[in-house]
């Protein structure tokens, strides 16, 4: 589980203790799916998560309007280890990506990566997450890479966002 449960999330967007709104800006880590050719991005990918990774890489929750903090921690949002957060967000992933497969030399990789994001929440439909790095930016991490020609495949040793040793915790 990330800093909030899905309760702890919900009781945070209620309204700001600042000015009482209700429309908050929130940034999260989220999964990221990308195609790569030769090491390079096919496209800037697609979102592939569900509401509770989303709740579970949650660092921040600000109002929109007076910008107070409603939520804030600065520990990894994946193993939890403290005040790694800024050097996270402005690392490059630490799992690097080949031009080929090592195993076949093909030219393609399917990789899932962690990638900051950010929602404003309006309180009707959740709206579509804007990344804030994507692969190959700092701050865009790589979890896993398989190729599309063979059986390889590969993951990042220990937390794929801070490189802390782990122990990771279970994700939703």
């Amino acid at each position: 589980m990330g800093q909030l449960d899905e309760p702890a999330f919900a009781r945070h967007l209620q309204a700001c203790r600042g000015c009482g709104g209700t429309s908050f800006d929130v940034a999260t880590y989220l999964d990221r799916h990308v195609e790569v050719m030769l090491g390079d991005a096919n496209n800037d990918g697609k979102w592939v998560h569900d509401g509770e990774k989303f709740v579970d890489g949650v660092y921040r929750i600000t109002c929109a309007t007076c910008r107070v903090d409603a939520f804030s921690s600065d520990a990894c949002p994946r193993c939890h280890a403290p005040g790694t957060l800024p050097a996270t967000l402005a690392a490059p992933s630490h799992l690097e990506v080949p031009k080929r497969c090592p195993a076949c030399s093909g030219m393609q990789l399917a990789l899932i990566g962690f990638a900051p994001a950010t929602v404003r929440t309006t309180g009707a439909k959740p709206p579509t997450p804007t990344p804030r790095a994507l692969f190959g930016e700092p701050g865009f991490h790589v979890i896993a890479m398989a190729c599309d020609d063979c059986d390889w495949a590969a993951t990042a040793p220990g937390c794929p966002l801070c490189a802390g040793p782990g122990p990771l915790r279970p994700r939703p």
